[in-house]
């Protein structure tokens, strides 16, 4: 009898343990700032075809993502970063503070994820097309009382011991009156170098594309510094061909390519945590800039790539994919415009007056969807609801390491929870 009763105790003990205990790995967090699911038909239906897939339809599992915060239904992209790094709910103003102080995360620790990641150990890693105050990074180790104070978040990511920094935003890491690469003057009052001080503290610093192409995965760490501001251009289409601008600039590497040389970089060293943000998909939303979108949105899913061929051969790593909000309420019109062909520029405006973007933005031409499975290609348009930040329908999806997790519906606080489980193998309730 007492046997029995001893196998009994050990099967509970067991059982519990394997609920509250899980494999340890990887995690890439892939953040394709201000997109939801008509984001990704629309690229879909202009990449692949409407019967073919994305790298993001390849993802294992969906999340329906609920994205209020704690005083509003639509999320500002510092408060939903500080709650993917915390996992509790802020206010649409917070920037890694609640209250005007750092919050105690999920976790039951006044850190956030990625320095509690670093504190055991865990190499990292940032990435962002914007600039390097951009909250979708910045606030996984940076904390402030304002958001425009871009030059004291710009010092906290630097000097935040990240083994990988990629981004734009020199302006804010040069003295006033001193030119880099990039920017003709720095915006720095306090006479900080924040570039000579990376250097100083064992960071090999780049500047462009073919500079990252050329850098050896076996640096100690690393700084990318790819434009004086963002890598991109958001400005609407008309505005970017009157000034002979592209979309993104040629020179610096694209989120894809960055992120694939961080898979590398930091696979080499050990367990990692990688944040990855796409900011021209909401930039360019915000501007009502679909060719921009689109094409920001397409780097973010080839990104998303990467990281699944990454999984492939490692699979004890975990990738996670959302935004925290739509920019520009963005729609595809594939039939509700007259007689709309490939050789009919569209109205500016729909019935109802929403501004109808083509391929050349506002009243162009239309786009062409790639071919679906019987070799036929369909005119469609983009409509805009707005230039702010709309709550829709985002997605969030997983795949790799404990992705069966994400099921139904999910709450932003959520996607901390899935990062935790995969660094610490930890299911916090």
């Amino acid at each position: 009898m007492l046997h029995k009763i001893f196998i009994m105790i050990v099967i509970f003990i067991s059982l519990n343990f394997s609920q509250s205990v899980s494999e340890k790995g990887n995690v890439i967090f892939i953040h394709p700032d201000g997109t939801g699911l008509a984001d990704w038909n629309a690229l879909r239906i202009l990449k692949v075809g409407p019967d073919n897939n994305l790298n993001w339809d390849k993802m294992n599992s969906v999340g329906l993502y609920q994205g209020h915060l704690r005083n509003g239904v639509t999320a500002s992209s510092n408060a939903g970063a500080t709650i993917h790094a915390y996992g509790v709910k802020a206010d649409v103003d917070d920037f890694g503070m609640i209250d005007n102080q750092i919050p105690v995360a999920r976790s039951g620790k006044k850190l956030s994820i990625m320095k509690e990641a670093m504190q055991q150990g865990i190499y990292t890693g940032l990435i962002n097309s914007g600039s390097i105050e951009e909250p979708g990074t910045a606030v996984f180790v940076s904390s402030n009382v304002k958001r425009g104070n871009y030059n004291e978040i710009a010092k906290d990511v630097i000097q935040s011991g990240v083994d990988l920094i990629f981004c734009g935003g020199e302006d804010f890491l040069l003295p006033e009156g001193v030119r880099g690469k990039h920017s003709e003057s720095g915006k720095r009052k306090d006479d900080l170098n924040l570039i000579e001080w990376a250097k100083s503290n064992g960071y090999k610093v780049i500047y462009t594309k073919e500079e990252l192409f050329n850098t050896s995965f076996d640096e100690k760490k690393i700084l990318g510094v790819f434009s004086a501001r963002s890598t991109f251009n958001d400005r609407t289409e008309e505005e970017l061909k009157a000034k002979g601008l592209p979309n993104f600039n040629p020179t610096a590497p694209t989120v894809a390519e960055m992120t694939k040389f961080a898979l590398e970089f930091l696979s080499r060293k050990g367990q990692f945590f990688l944040v990855v943000e796409e900011e021209g998909s909401d930039n360019f939303g915000n501007r009502n800039n679909a060719n921009g979108k689109l094409e920001a949105l397409s780097n973010a899913d080839e990104a998303i790539g990467f990281a699944l061929e990454f999984i492939q051969k490692n699979p004890n790593t975990m990738l996670l994919t959302a935004s925290d909000s739509e920019a520009g309420g963005m729609e595809v019109m594939g039939y509700e415009i007259e007689n709309i062909s490939e050789n009919n520029p569209l109205p500016e405006r729909d019935a109802n007056g929403s501004p109808i973007d083509g391929r050349e933005g506002t009243g162009t031409l239309p786009f062409i969807s790639a071919p679906d499975k019987n070799g036929n290609r369909f005119p469609f348009a983009i409509s805009w609801s707005c230039y702010g930040d709309v709550s829709g329908g985002v997605v969030a999806r997983a795949h790799g390491l404990h992705s069966e997790k994400m099921k139904g519906k999910i709450d932003n606080t959520d996607i901390y929870r899935f990062m935790y489980l995969g660094l610490f193998g930890k299911w916090l309730e």
